[in-house]
């Protein structure tokens, strides 16, 4: 199909998907979720190392919050462009392309010696890791059939929270050991050979199936077809859930659970890596669960709103508890990483909206909505802690707890904008 044909916005019937076998799929999956699993350890590592770096830089709450989420808000600035690049030159070749800007930045932060070269860094990191979700997913849509669209998102999601593993504790590790720069020139290392591995297994088409013909579209006809996706029904509501989906696990996991167990519960470094630990994994492994769900109630409406519900009602305890002993905070992180993982459920009713040719798109302005919403959570606690202990390296329970309720608040509203969206008919 030519992407000047059924920009209607409503979804189109997906083209016929390759009969992959087992293995073949397994093995595409693995190799394509290795480059995400370097986006995931990447956009996760201030969290375990972030009290190292306020010593190490003298920054305050709000400029440790700019530090892990400028790598956010420029992945999210570059979602529409590289939507643009996958539909216009297939998700294979950009990924390979976005892998060098990815390796760059791991090599600026590793050598970074002030906290704007370390920005520089975590900005160059998030415009190389750009592609590593949506790209895959534009590839999946091709050689898998529809109805098996979100087992396969949990699939990667899954493999790919590795990097999240890895984030935690072994960066902890590393940290204590050979030093957090030579950890982050190792990844650099680790990168370029998952740029290699796509470049030599993964093709963009299954064989014998039509190749897409990428228009070569002016800069005019891009943005239309951006207002296109934009315009379909349920998008924005859609949307709204995308921005919190993510947020409220990474704002934790990735940046503020480091210092709340370092300030409130003075754990140190190896401790707070573990407890980071558990969520992660209890994540990684969550998503397999959530995959299937859609399939399993007959509709993505009802899984979302559930791992949603039970996301908020995990967030207003957190805030509300106080100190917590040791057991009851272990459970804590166990099970909100289980209630905050239905990320391929609302990823797969997404994709449900858009016709083929509107999938990279469609899929990048959500990832826009993800990233994005990550910077806005991330700020906005930093801000509300900074404004409670101005000055201070060392924050105090009430100033997290507040915080911890803003987070609620926020996506207490992504779900009363989500009822609105319509759900969309299964594929079969």
């Amino acid at each position: 199909m030519k992407d000047g044909q059924n920009t209607t916005g409503g979804a189109a019937k997906a083209p016929p998907a390759a009969q992959l076998d087992l293995w073949g799929g397994i093995w595409l999956v693995v190799v394509l979720s290795s480059a995400q699993l370097v986006s995931q350890f990447l956009r996760s590592a201030v969290g375990v190392i972030a009290p190292n770096l306020v010593t190490e830089l003298n920054i305050n709450a709000a400029g440790l919050a700019l530090l892990s989420s400028s790598f956010f808000l420029a992945f999210a600035i570059a979602q529409i462009p590289v939507g643009m690049l996958i539909d216009r030159f297939g998700p294979r070749r950009t990924m390979i392309w976005s892998t060098a800007i990815a390796v760059a930045g791991c090599i600026v932060f590793a050598l970074g010696r002030d906290q704007n070269t370390l920005i520089l860094g975590r900005v160059l990191m998030a415009l190389g890791c750009s592609s590593f979700y949506v790209a895959p997913l534009a590839i999946y849509a091709r050689w898998f059939k529809p109805k098996y669209f979100s087992t396969v998102v949990g699939a990667q999601l899954g493999l790919s929270g590795l990097g999240l593993l890895a984030a935690t504790a072994p960066l902890a590790l590393a940290a204590a050991t050979i030093g957090w720069r030579a950890g982050f020139m190792i990844v650099a290392v680790l990168a370029a050979l998952s740029g290699l591995i796509v470049l030599w297994w993964v093709r963009d088409d299954p064989p014998g199936a039509p190749k897409p013909e990428h228009k070569k579209e002016s800069f005019r006809e891009s943005l239309r077809g951006l207002l296109v996706v934009t315009r379909t029904p349920s998008f924005w509501p859609i949307f709204a859930m995308f921005v919190s989906n993510y947020a409220v696990v990474i704002t934790i996991l990735g940046l503020w659970g480091g210092p709340y167990l370092a300030h409130v519960y003075g754990y140190d470094l190896p401790t707070r890596g573990f407890y980071l630990l558990v969520l992660a994994i209890s994540s990684t492994i969550s998503v397999f669960v959530w995959g299937p769900a859609d399939r399993l109630f007959g509709n993505y409406r009802t899984p979302v709103l559930l791992g949603a519900g039970m996301t908020l009602a995990m967030l207003i305890w957190l805030a509300l508890a106080g100190k917590m002993n040791e057991g009851v905070l272990l459970v804590w992180f166990a099970l909100y990483g289980l209630a905050a993982s239905y990320a391929p459920v609302i990823t797969a009713q997404g994709r449900a909206l858009f016709p083929p040719q509107l999938v990279g798109r469609g899929l990048t302005l959500f990832n826009l909505a993800t990233m994005g919403g990550v910077f806005l959570f991330q700020t906005a606690m930093g801000a509300v802690i900074e404004y409670m202990a101005p000055g201070q390296t060392v924050y105090p329970l009430a100033a997290y707890q507040v915080s911890f309720g803003v987070v609620a608040g926020l996506l207490a509203l992504s779900i009363v904008c989500f009822l609105f969206a319509r759900d969309p008919k299964l594929h079969s």
